[in-house]
């Protein structure tokens, strides 16, 4: 687990330019660097608009050099501070020592959720969604819808324990920028580098759990031996290994594994595991700007599938479905993909989660709408109560 605190430097700007800008930054920094992209960045890399409603109104990117890290590891607690707050390391020890969890008093009052898109539309979004893939203009899509509050305040700490309380996933992710906050329970991995080594694991195909045991396992057999599902995920294996290959030494592109069931606490995941090598001469920032937005939540071909999409969704999906992670000073970095997570514009008073899923031409309108709500199940008990 890490933990950065209070910005020493940063960048945050809209999608102009901005994986140059980011690469400049990295470059000059050559520091821990923690921060997100939007979904939304794709305009930087494309011929594409994000012109739906966004209530949330994140910047598009930012990025910031801690003054202070905790990293976690276990029972071991290793600090790093910059030279110019080494003083204040004592105090801060204390303070954490006399830390009082107030989410044992929990206050928060229950939030009443709207949704953007109601289920007669859905269908008929998801309709013409397949107009598009019978037509051929894409294989693949991944629709998203939003549920939203307004005129509502939040504990996000609070929020951020429940919901992490319910789900447990490995990327997990409290951000606070400004009046700007992310509570992420995200179960999947976008891209890390570790030395010469890129891996991504797209999720693609997701299950319930059930109590009872026997039905449990019978749920998650049905998950890996489902042909949709299994087709679904292959679409987007064989997107990223293309993503890949444009930053990968020739032939070092390889699936080690593909369509694996992962089990979490409220649902059994099918994913995927491709990895790539590149030149030492390969900036980081290029191998995520040749790959982003990640292929899980867009389709295929991509850029197809992000504009049919950007047609039919209501929402600006902003930070959502975007990445939240971190830089090395040594050039290596970690992101996941925003999903089931909850978004926060505390000036506003707007909070927000959103859920999708990928549409094929095996997919019925009634089951894709309950997946839906399978996955934004965890979302809603956080903040409903």
């Amino acid at each position: 687990m890490i933990l950065a605190v209070d910005a020493f430097t940063g960048i945050k700007t809209d999608y102009h330019q901005a994986f140059d800008k980011l690469k400049e930054y990295q470059t000059i920094t050559r520091d821990w660097i923690f921060g997100y992209l939007t979904y939304d960045l794709k305009n930087d890399l494309e011929d594409l608009k994000s012109e739906n409603h966004d209530g949330l109104a994140f910047p598009e990117l930012y990025f910031f050099q801690p003054k202070k890290l905790f990293l976690i590891k276990g029972t071991t607690l290793e600090t790093h501070y910059l030279n110019m707050v080494a003083d204040e390391l004592e105090q801060d020890l204390k303070t954490i020592n006399q830390f009082v969890d107030f989410t044992k008093h929990a206050v928060q009052e229950g939030v009443k959720i709207k949704l953007r898109i109601h289920k007669d539309e859905y269908f008929k979004k998801i309709k013409s969604l397949l107009s598009h893939i019978h037509r051929g203009d894409i294989y693949e899509a991944n629709f998203c819808q939003e549920f939203y509050a307004e005129d509502t305040e939040i504990v996000p700490l609070e929020v951020y324990d429940k919901l992490n309380r319910i789900s447990r996933p490995p990327f997990a992710t409290f951000l606070k920028s400004n009046d700007h906050y992310l509570m992420s329970a995200s179960p999947e991995r976008y891209l890390k580098k570790q030395g010469d080594t890129i891996i991504s694991q797209p999720i693609k195909g997701t299950a319930k759990r059930s109590s009872n045991i026997l039905e449990d396992q019978e749920l998650r057999h049905q998950l890996e031996h489902s042909e949709k599902e299994r087709s679904e995920n292959i679409m987007i294996v064989d997107l990223v290994r293309n993503d890949l290959s444009q930053t990968a030494i020739k032939g070092t592109v390889k699936v080690e594994e593909l369509c694996k069931i992962y089990t979490f606490e409220q649902v059994h995941q099918m994913i995927s595991t491709i990895t790539s090598k590149i030149d030492t001469h390969t900036h980081p920032v290029d191998v995520i700007k040749t790959t982003f937005p990640m292929g899980s939540m867009t389709g295929a071909p991509k850029i197809s599938a992000m504009k049919i999409i950007e047609s039919l969704e209501e929402t600006k999906r902003g930070l959502y479905s975007g990445a939240v992670g971190y830089f090395t000073p040594d050039g290596d970095f970690d992101f996941n993909v925003i999903i089931r997570s909850i978004l926060y514009n505390a000036s506003k008073k707007y909070v927000s989660y959103s859920v999708g899923g990928a549409i094929t031409s095996k997919s019925n309108p009634q089951d894709e709408y309950e997946e839906c709500l399978i996955k934004a199940k965890a979302m809603r008990d956080a903040l409903e109560n």
